[in-house]
Order: structure tokens, then sequence, then C-alpha cells
């Protein structure tokens, strides 16, 4: 059944949702960057190797919570979980606001990154229930494009904002707006095309066939036991803990790293870390198209990672003796580390049965979780030790290419069956 024929309004209401939701949560994790070159850790008394801690913090909480998350949005329900974690991520978030103490702040970061641990296996299973394969890279970045157009405006705006009003005022008004989502997210939300009542049921009846054809041409899987003891899931996890070293260093403290090469103000530093997250934008769909048209999901995961490696091998040896041509090798590696997400995170559904997909993309993201973790932490802690970013960028660029090595060592999944379509009603 080709996909071509499944219900286009899935787009327009499914994925919407999706993408609002995921950007609620990257806003929340992302500002951290800000709070720290806007003066969080003068304010507070914090040191080089504690706010490299704290930093990283949210995401050794990210770690231990995503496989319980995933595996409860699998057997139960997406739509409820979401809910809960969308009221308590925005008030954990507006709270990073109020703080007034280093253990206090570290709790609330680590605390943060356990309430936000179930949102991308939870949405990774809302798109596996509501589109198919030949489709699955291209939904897969709509809500995906969350991270960097989110990271996008909150740059410039987080800018402004520290700038004028400072850190604490940034936190709070960019916590509580996923306490309102929450339930907007509740009334519209649905788990599955069986639940809801703008498709008719013929519609219905072609997504589930479609979905179901598709899960005919994989190797049966009979629990997550054995599901997280498959190679290839291994070699996805270690794939995207080795990208998110390098992705997550440079995320969280790319507002820093460009304060270090240049006399910038906080409204100068937001406008210009929104241009690789403006280039992330604008390339993701182009390259998840191809990855969906070609078929081939590790030639779109390979080949960016490579290159986005060199470019921070080049920053080593340009260093800071030319700011925009630093600059534009940090945008090069930013932009392409952000396009692998999409064909990467559609391999796993297309090599394990739907029954484990959602707890396997949870181990494998919890492993990411721990890269982005000791990431954030490594790039942090080199650059207050060193005083400068040069060595950070030695530390990402070659754990890029050893991610680039194991996504090089995945198979390929087998095509999926194609079955005549039904005469519409």
């Amino acid at each position: 059944m080709s996909g071509a024929s499944l219900p286009a309004k899935r787009w327009w209401i499914i994925l919407p949702l999706a993408f609002i939701t995921y950007s609620l949560a990257y806003l929340d994790r992302a500002n951290y960057g800000f709070a720290a070159a806007a003066g969080i850790d003068r304010d507070l008394g914090i040191s080089h190797a504690t706010s490299s801690l704290i930093g990283s913090l949210f995401f050794l909480g990210y770690f231990f919570f995503q496989i319980p998350g995933g595996i409860y949005a699998e057997r139960r329900s997406v739509r409820k979980l979401i809910f809960v974690s969308l009221i308590a991520w925005g008030a954990l978030a507006a709270l990073t606001g109020v703080v007034s103490s280093i253990p206090t702040l570290m709790a609330v970061r680590f605390a943060l990154g356990i309430v936000e641990a179930a949102v991308l296996p939870c949405m990774l299973v809302y798109v596996t229930n509501w589109f198919s394969r030949k489709e699955r890279s291209r939904a897969n970045t709509v809500f995906l494009l969350g991270n960097p157009a989110t990271v996008l405006w909150m740059s410039v705006v987080s800018g402004y904002m520290t700038q004028e009003w400072g850190w604490r005022a940034m936190f709070i008004a960019q916590g509580l707006p996923a306490v309102v989502w929450a339930f907007v997210w509740l009334a519209a939300a649905r788990d599955k095309p069986s639940q809801v009542s703008w498709l008719t049921a013929d519609e219905k009846l072609r997504i589930e066939t479609t979905l179901a054809d598709e899960q005919k041409s994989l190797a049966p899987v009979r629990n997550y036991r054995e599901a997280f003891r498959t190679v290839t899931v291994w070699k996805l996890a270690g794939t995207l803990f080795f990208h998110s070293l390098g992705f997550y260093g440079f995320l969280l403290w790319l507002p820093s790293i460009l304060r270090h090469g240049a006399t910038l103000s906080m409204v100068h530093t937001g406008w210009l870390s929104a241009v690789p997250y403006l280039g992330a934008v604008i390339f993701m769909l182009p390259c998840a198209w191809m990855s969906d048209r070609l078929q081939n999901r590790k030639l779109f995961v390979m080949a960016p990672l490579f290159v986005a490696a060199i470019a921070f091998f080049l920053l080593y040896f340009v260093g800071a003796s030319n700011f925009y041509l630093s600059f534009s090798l940090l945008t090069v590696a930013g932009i392409l580390m952000y396009v692998v997400f999409p064909p990467f995170f559609s391999i796993a559904p297309e090599v394990l049965p739907r029954t484990v997909a959602g707890g396997a993309l949870a181990l494998i993201n919890s492993v990411g979780a721990l890269g982005s973790f000791l990431g954030s932490y490594a790039v942090g802690y080199l650059t207050g030790l060193t005083g400068d970013p040069t060595s950070s960028y030695l530390f990402m660029g070659a754990s890029l290419l050893v991610s680039v090595c194991l996504a090089s060592s995945v198979k390929r999944a087998p095509q999926a069956r194609s079955v005549p379509l039904a005469p519409a009603r």
C-alpha cells in the first residue's frame, strides 16, 4: 500500500501537536547555555567545573528514565504520559528561575531530565502509530524540527531577555507555556487512528493495513529482553552516544564559545547562535525527503557526520585567529549534526517489530542521553580548564568519527512488501 494513498490530514493534525510538544521540551533543556553566558555562575558562585556538571545533570536524569517511559508509551498511552510530563517539566523549568543555591539548582536540573525523559520515545512511538515507512523520515523531521526551530528563536529571544531582565525572568517565561500546552495536548491528541473521529472508517483501515503489512517483513522478536540484546540496537545506541558527545557539547555551550571568540553583547550572541539552527531548519526536510525516496538511512547519517567531524578538526587549526571563519565552520558542523536525526530515528522501527520498537528506541536514546551528559560536561569542563574551546573541537570531531564508524556497520532494513489498495468506498 503506497504511503501517498494515506490521508493527508494526518500531516496537518498529528504533526503540529508533536512539533509544539517537542519544541517546548527542547526550549527548557537548551536555555541553560544562555543563563551560563548571562551570569548565572557569577550570581550563584558556581565554579567552571560545577557549571559544567549542572549544565549536564539534565541528561543524567534523562538517561535513567528513558526506557520506562518508552515502554509505557508503547503499551499504554503516549497521550497520558505526555500530559503529565508537560505539566511537570514546565513547572520545574520555571522553578529554575527562582533558585538561590547550587544544590537546589542541581536538583531541579536533574529532575527536569527525569520528567522530559519520555518525550522523544513517546514522539517516535506516536509517529510510528500514524505514518508508514515511506513517510517516516519526513514525519520524524516535522516534529524534530521543533529542536532547531525552537533554539533558533530562543537564541534571539533569550539574548534580549537575559540582557534586559536577567536569566531568572528567562527561565520563568520559557517554562510556563508547557503547563498551558498540556491541556491543549490532552484535548487534541489521540494515540492511534482508531481513536479519532476525523478519519473515515476506510481511512482508518488503510492506515492500519499499511502499518500491519510492513511488520510482515520483519523477523519476530519475542520480548524486550530479546530486543535489547540485538546487535543492531547496540550499534545504533553507540552511534547516537558518540554523536551526542559532539552534538550536545555544541548545543549547550555555543553561546559561551561565541562570547569567548569575540567581544559580543548577549543580544549579538543570541543572533549569531541562531544561525546554525536556521540552517538546520532549512536542510533537515530535504535530507529527510531524500532518505525516504532512496530508502537509505545510513547514507544520510554517515555522510553529514563525517563532514561535521572534518569541520571540528579544521576549527582546531583555525582557533580564535579568525572569528568569522571559525563561526562558519561551527555553523556547518551544527547543521550537519542536526540533519542526521530524522533518518537515524527511522532505522529502529524498520528493523524491529512495533511490539518492541518503542522500548528499543528508548534504550538507544538513553545511551545517547549518557553521551549528552558526558559531552556537555566535557566540553564545558575543557573550555573552562583551558580558557578556550580549541581542545573541545578535537574532542567533538573525534567523537563524530567514531559515530560514523558505528553507523557504517548497521545493516540496512529489509524493504516492506506492498499490497494492492482496496477500492475506496
